[in-house]
């Protein structure tokens, strides 16, 4: 076997046969042998990676993400690499810099909001940047994700549909969390267009979500104690308001509704099923990888792509439904 047809299988490429690929890659098994990547970095200018930027993975958003990513990836010769912001823009700043210094042939990052040296540094790249989860604004190249502000307005209409109209928030603080925000506005605005004005919020920042929601929502009905509907801005502390409305003995959705966001299964074994809506994880990921596999061969196959999806809305045991 020649050393041409070697490196032709370990480089994967496809014009090699079914049998020659499997007797190179167990040789290569037992003998231990890995690719020096950076060698042939050297020659292309590019290295099989994928910079995949995400602000965190304890949030139970990004997993899925990932996992829509590696099962497109895992499909092509391109690898996925991870990097956590912790939404700090300085933060991100810092990982773009480093990944960006290897080369990579693509750039999976969340969020349309990036600093001024962040938004130069991926448009000087000269590789296929897909910025995912939101597409309210203006994306640098491709964007895949769901209008968090539609999402609000639709969970606002919903609610109102049913006929609650004293109504709480509870969320994450935002100056950071941009999606959240959004969702707010969008929230508020369909309130506002219904001659409906938020009875009480409230923002928190830190600590187990789950505990998170049932101190807020016990405190939030000390003070305001005729809402008769509380909208989270995630699942996890939606959870803990149900739980503690449970342990009261409160009627939902008779006495209060109660609805969340993104659509987490991890909740799917709670006493009663959350009101929520899909924010499509699998599929962003999934769709973002396809655009990178697709356009990292080269400039030749580059065009910019926007994906909107569209977030459902499961009225689970907390909504009622007119």
């Amino acid at each position: 076997m020649s050393e041409m047809t070697v490196s032709r299988v370990l480089r994967n490429k496809r014009d090699v046969s079914e049998a020659t690929r499997l007797r190179v890659l167990e040789a290569a098994r037992r003998l231990g042998y890995v690719p020096n990547k950076i060698a042939g970095a050297l020659a292309s200018s590019r290295v099989n990676l994928v910079a995949v930027i995400i602000p965190s993975m304890s949030n139970m958003v990004f997993p899925e993400v990932m996992t829509g990513i590696t099962g497109v990836l895992e499909e092509t010769g391109l690898q996925p690499v991870v990097g956590l912001t912790g939404y700090r823009p300085e933060k991100e700043e810092k990982v773009l810099y480093e990944m960006l210094s290897w080369r990579p042939a693509g750039v999976i990052i969340a969020g349309l909001e990036h600093s001024e040296a962040s938004r130069a540094m991926l448009r000087a790249s000269g590789i296929p940047v897909v910025e995912i989860m939101d597409v309210d604004g203006t994306p640098i190249d491709s964007v895949v994700g769901i209008s968090h502000r539609r999402a609000g307005q639709q969970m606002a209409q919903a609610i109102i549909r049913a006929g609650y109209r004293r109504i709480g928030f509870m969320g994450t603080k935002m100056p950071l969390d941009h999606r959240a925000r959004k969702r707010f506005e969008g929230f508020t605005e369909a309130l506002a267009k219904a001659g409906i004005e938020m009875a009480d919020h409230e923002f928190y920042s830190g600590g187990s979500a789950l505990a998170k929601g049932r101190e807020m929502t016990a405190e939030m009905l000390r003070r305001t104690p005729d809402l008769d509907f509380l909208y989270y801005s995630n699942d996890m502390i939606g959870a803990g308001g149900l739980l503690y409305l449970l342990e009261q003995g409160v009627d939902i959705p008779g006495q209060i509704g109660l609805a969340g966001f993104n659509g987490v299964e991890l909740l799917d074994g709670l006493p009663r099923q959350l009101a929520t809506m899909d924010a499509c994880r699998l599929e962003i990921g999934r769709k973002a990888a396809e655009i990178i596999a697709a356009q990292a061969p080269g400039p030749e196959a580059r065009e910019r792509v926007r994906i909107a999806l569209e977030p459902r809305l499961a009225p689970g045991d907390t909504l009622r439904v007119r």
